[in-house]
């Protein structure tokens, strides 16, 4: 989906190579399906998070082989179904890998002042677990957005 996109096998592996994953990028191995719900919430997390990426058809544990995945055949309708699910696009790339089909989803961040929810809750990652973002966090991205605006800015009159 989208000529824009372009991870290349050697990115793949690149990634691989990371000690850990980390807040920008997720591996799960995902060979058969994966599930659209967790899908959407993950999307939500990395999205609060900065942005990233989220890699299907990787064992999310080191040495983290390519596992392949038949999961989502089709990434158009899934880009679709996930723009309405959470409400930004995120962009769903197949890599043809040569140990098997490695999907990447591009997640972007959230605007600045702004946090995404699922059906009400602000998801952020902690380990291996998505969780709700603490009171804290949430009133820390809020504020974020009161350095910037129509007061800001000079008058061109």
């Amino acid at each position: 989906m989208g000529g824009r996109m372009t991870t290349t096998p050697s990115q793949i592996d690149l990634w691989r190579q990371a000690r850990s994953e980390h807040q920008n990028l997720e591996f799960k191995e995902a060979k058969q399906n994966f599930d659209r719900e967790k899908l959407s919430a993950y999307c939500v997390a990395l999205a609060n998070e900065g942005g990233g990426h989220l890699v299907l058809g990787v064992a999310d544990r080191p040495p983290r082989p390519v596992v392949g995945s038949a999961a989502f055949a089709n990434l158009v309708d899934t880009a679709d179904r996930l723009f309405v699910k959470v409400g930004f696009r995120v962009d769903a790339e197949e890599v043809a890998h040569p140990d098997g089909r490695v999907i990447v989803f591009h997640v972007p961040s959230r605007p600045r002042g702004t946090a995404y929810h699922l059906d009400g809750k602000y998801l952020m990652r902690s380990g291996q677990s998505l969780v709700p973002m603490s009171e804290d966090r949430l009133r820390a991205i809020f504020s974020e957005g009161g350095r910037i605006g129509w007061r800001n800015r000079r008058s061109r009159t």
